[in-house]
């Protein structure tokens, strides 16, 4: 104890404050200032260790109002020589020259054609839908007249959450539960993520945009289905871009067609990316199958209509000449900045 009082006894505080203000107002750069700050409120300084040894009240205060007073002293140096540097700054920088030009980011391409997609929809008249990506086996399958047989139910081909849910496959989903709640007419595409267990390829992917339309009304046949069919690619493609449309089938279309366009690749004489034959699919079309319409209350033999579906990612290959469409979701800058 006696060691200690004389360690804080043998100092001069008041010398010990006058010599530390005068060293701080003499700091002219960063490194001097620190050098200050070690010397007098740095841990092997004589004020710090007095603190760590002293033990009555009167000189703990008193220490610490001098701690307090140096550390400002310390604060003040430190503004002084900031503002310092600002000014020599200034004079060496000419603040009329243009600064570096900030890089904007934009739209994703395969937002660019969703929003393209949408505004040529709503030019139709039809009505943009959202709808849940987590969906029931019902929306996605039985509502659709899939049968259980069908191989797009198997674990193999969809992503299941449970037994009675699951990720969508297709944006079909979205109209019927539009379908579930509202009364024909009815106008709508539906625009959205889809999941399917698809080995990665330059055509295809486990998640994958997709658009869907569905009209229902009085008298509507497959002809009104084609002629919108063509509009769209037409507006989406251009008037040169030739359209094949050849019949298939799908469960809840009746009849069902494939429609493909012309390989941006190869102009229609074939290559690899279209596997030879000049074309290149783009989805699946049809007449509503009448068991469709009774699953979700409405009267087949008053109502008709067609729906028709296809890729977003599909799309913007074909409309920009990208032979992979897995580029999209690399995120390879080199790409995206075309776009």
């Amino acid at each position: 104890m006696e060691k200690r009082s004389v360690t804080v006894a043998a100092v001069d505080w008041e010398e010990y404050e006058r010599a530390a203000r005068d060293a701080f107002s003499a700091a002219n750069t960063s490194e001097e200032l620190s050098d200050v700050h070690v010397s007098y409120l740095g841990r092997r300084a004589a004020l710090p260790q007095a603190l760590r040894e002293v033990r009555d009240r009167e000189t703990g205060r008193a220490l610490n109002a001098l701690r307090v007073r140096l550390e400002e002293a310390e604060r003040e140096a430190a503004r002084r020589i900031t503002l310092r540097q600002l000014k020599q700054l200034d004079e060496t920088l000419d603040v009329t020259l243009p600064g570096t030009p900030v890089r904007r980011g934009h739209l994703h391409p395969l937002t660019q054609i969703a929003r393209e997609v949408e505004d040529i929809f709503l030019g139709l008249g039809y009505e943009i839908i959202d709808s849940r990506e987590v969906e029931t086996v019902w929306h996605n399958f039985d509502a659709l007249n899939q049968p259980l047989t069908h191989p797009s139910r198997s674990h193999r081909d969809t992503f299941y959450v449970d037994a009675e849910t699951l990720l969508r496959a297709h944006t079909s989903t979205g109209q019927i539960r539009t379908m579930e709640t509202r009364q024909p007419p009815l106008y709508i595409a539906t625009i959205g993520r889809v999941y399917r267990r698809d080995t990665p390829s330059p055509r295809s992917t486990p998640n994958f945009h997709q658009v869907e339309a569905l009209a229902v009304d009085h008298n509507i046949t497959l002809a009104d289905l084609k002629g919108t069919l063509m509009h769209f690619v037409r507006a989406m493609f251009g008037e040169e871009r030739q359209v094949r449309v050849r019949t298939s089938y799908f469960p809840f279309t009746e009849p069902s067609v494939e429609f493909d366009v012309t390989c941006f690749l190869c102009g229609g004489s074939g290559c690899v990316f279209c596997k030879y034959s000049g074309w290149f699919e783009m989805g699946g079309a049809g007449v509503v199958d009448p068991a469709v319409f009774e699953n979700v209350g409405y009267d087949p033999e008053e109502w008709s209509g067609f729906a028709w579906g296809l890729g977003i990612d599909r799309i913007a290959a074909q409309r920009h000449g990208i032979p992979d469409i897995r580029m999209f979701w690399e995120n390879d800058l080199r790409v995206l900045e075309q776009f």
